[in-house]
């Protein structure tokens, strides 16, 4: 920019320009480093709470007010801080990213600060064209007042002005909107951004006199009771996430400057969803949208909290990711752990009523934790051959605790092996396999098996060896329909009478047919290397059930095509059952065998041809 002639007095304004291409550093803050124009206002209220800090390291008494008044397009905001002279002016104004914080008799602990005055001042050009400052210093009584005008296309200038323009030290700013942005300076925008920036703030700030500082915050009052408090939080909560709580947690860790709370979801969530936390700095909102506050699985709270140790990046509106962070998260993690144990001490009931809700992020936590498990097992629901039960209640009952990997093999065995008196823990739900593996280490002694197809047919009864060899010509034609589907074919006697068929399968069995399948598709090259890794792994099978008054009549068929299409169609109607993929094999067959049996069905009615 093009240098302006420079003059101090009364009457003449002195010209002068910024050091940098103001109009690029606006598009850059607008574009690139706010994600919103509000965030103006949380720049000048910042800047208001960091003069008044720097007045009252000096002056203890000194007044704590920061007054706002918006109308017709313009806003003004006066605060009663440590004020500038004109030198000041100069040197924090002119030079971007100064801070009042290094001005000379300012110098304090940077914690006491939340922002830089001149690049929070400039980024309220993001809404306004014109920024007019009138500022009287507290550091130098005898300075006079001092006014600082700059317009968007880069130029400012400076004056000092009569006695009586600000008889009390701080700061006065004044701005007009540019065009496009007065909604933003309408006096409803201002009072909603004021209270949600700046309800923390620890000194008096009103909008057109209207307090927007609850100079406590609610986790930090006193209450008459415990349930008042929680009342209380829950009302906090609604206000600020639109939902109550099943319950609040104290997230206060002194020791790293956090104070705060987290409130329970009263619904489900994805853990995959990632959660929005309020954090604030030294009072002032930071975002609303803090992910990475607590560890992943604390997926079902909410949490606001105030802290003066983490690092802000540079746009003020998210949480630097470095080791204090981390260990604030560790910290904040342990205060989530330590009330979820605290109610499996003290109060059951609320803690049933949580993980009837939230369940899988405990889960979650105890596949990690084997104190957390430990503490859980009483408690956290599975699902299981007896029912909806805990991991204790069901090692009580049962010697071995059987698992599946998979909800579809789950499916296939739970009835038969229920009726059989085997325990078996539906191990396909996220992270429950891993917890049941997990179980002997949280409750030595106990012992865990895999549920495969051999143990559950061991436990079915055997047919009595002269009526499986009546029925062996039925059973080698039932295996020979079966054997290009990777299946074998066993006669046993089970309950429930109603099943007449059982498939049954194992990962082994499924990877040696995924294996043969393979096979049959590839070229003589990778015939052979897949061909070489064929393993002694068990087939799958289809478990008829002799009991079965079906399955009798099926046998004694002297059709032997027809006992063949019977036969595929009970395999169709246990993968079925199941509820297990079809793979193409599997429903072609099942359409093979349904209108092979159509096809007998009519073939006495057809007239004459």
């Amino acid at each position: 920019m093009d240098s302006q002639t420079s003059q101090s007095s009364q009457s003449a304004p002195s010209p002068h320009t910024f050091q940098v291409d103001l109009r690029g550093l606006v598009d850059l803050l607008s574009h690139h480093l706010y994600s919103s124009p509000k965030v103006y206002l949380r720049e000048l209220l910042q800047n208001a709470v960091d003069a008044i800090t720097a007045r009252r390291a000096a002056e203890p008494d000194a007044p704590a007010r920061v007054r706002l008044a918006a109308e017709g397009g313009a806003l003004r905001v006066e605060d009663s801080g440590v004020g500038l002279t004109e030198a000041d002016v100069h040197d924090l104004l002119a030079t971007i990213g100064r801070s009042s914080k290094r001005a000379d008799g300012l110098r304090e602990a940077r914690s006491d600060f939340l922002g830089q005055f001149g690049i929070g001042l400039l980024a309220c050009f993001v809404v306004a064209e014109r920024i007019r400052v009138v500022s009287r210093s507290a550091r130098t009584p005898g300075a006079p007042p001092v006014e600082w005008t700059a317009r968007d296309d880069g130029s400012y200038t400076v004056r000092t002005l009569p006695e009586e323009a600000r008889t009390e030290p701080g700061t006065t700013v004044h701005l007009v909107a540019r065009a496009g942005a007065g909604e933003w300076l309408a006096p409803d925008r201002v009072r909603a951004l004021a209270r949600d920036f700046g309800s923390l703030l620890p000194y008096d700030v009103r909008v057109d006199g209207e307090a927007v500082t609850e100079l406590r915050a609610p986790w930090d009052r006193a209450y008459p009771s415990p349930a008042g408090r929680r009342v209380a939080l829950a009302r906090h909560c609604h206000e600020l996430f639109g939902f109550t709580p099943l319950d609040s947690i104290d997230l206060s860790v002194p020791v790293a400057g956090i104070s705060g709370v987290a409130y329970v979801l009263p619904s489900a969530v994805s853990p995959a969803q990632r959660a929005g936390h309020r954090v604030h700095l030294k009072g002032m909102l930071l975002t609303e949208r803090a992910e990475q506050l607590l560890p992943d699985w604390a997926f079902f709270v909410r949490c606001v909290l105030d802290t003066d140790s983490l690092r802000p990046t540079a746009s003020r509106e998210a949480l630097y990711e470095d080791e204090t962070l981390a260990a604030v998260r560790e910290a904040l993690g342990e205060r989530i752990r330590g009330w979820l144990t605290g109610l499996a001490a003290g109060d059951p009931e609320r803690l049933a009523a949580f993980l009837a809700v939230h369940h899988l992020g405990v889960k979650s936590l105890a596949r990690h934790d084997a104190e957390m498990l430990r503490t859980m097992l009483p408690w956290l629901p599975f699902e299981t051959t007896d029912g909806r039960l805990s991991l204790e209640e069901f090692a009580r009952r049962h010697p071995v605790v059987h698992f599946t990997r998979t909800v579809e093999e789950y499916r296939q065995v739970a009835p038969i092996a229920s009726a059989q008196g085997i325990g078996v823990v539906n191990g396909g739900y996220t992270y429950d396999g891993e917890l049941v593996e997990a179980l002997p280490d949280a409750r030595p002694g106990t012992v865990v098996a895999e549920l495969d197809a051999e143990t559950v047919t061991a436990h079915l009864d055997p047919v009595e060896p002269s009526r499986e060899l009546a029925l062996s010509g039925f059973l080698a034609a039932a295996r020979a329909r079966l054997d290009p589907l990777g299946c074998d074919v066993v006669l046993r006697s089970f309950h429930p009478l109603s099943v007449p068929a059982l498939h049954l399968d194992d990962r082994a069995a499924r990877h040696e047919q995924a294996r043969a399948e393979a096979e049959a598709r590839a070229d003589d090259l990778w015939a052979g290397i897949l061909g070489s890794l064929r393993g002694e792994a068990p087939r799958a099978r289809l478990v008829l059930n002799h009991l079965n008054p079906l399955v009798r009549r099926i046998s004694s068929v002297a059709d032997p095509e027809l006992a063949g299409t019977a036969t595929e169609a009970l395999y169709g109607q246990a993968l079925l059952m199941a509820q297990r993929p079809l793979r193409p094999a599997d429903s072609a067959l099942l359409n093979r065998a349904f209108i092979g049996l159509l096809e007998w069905a009519t073939h006495g009615e057809e007239g004459p041809g």
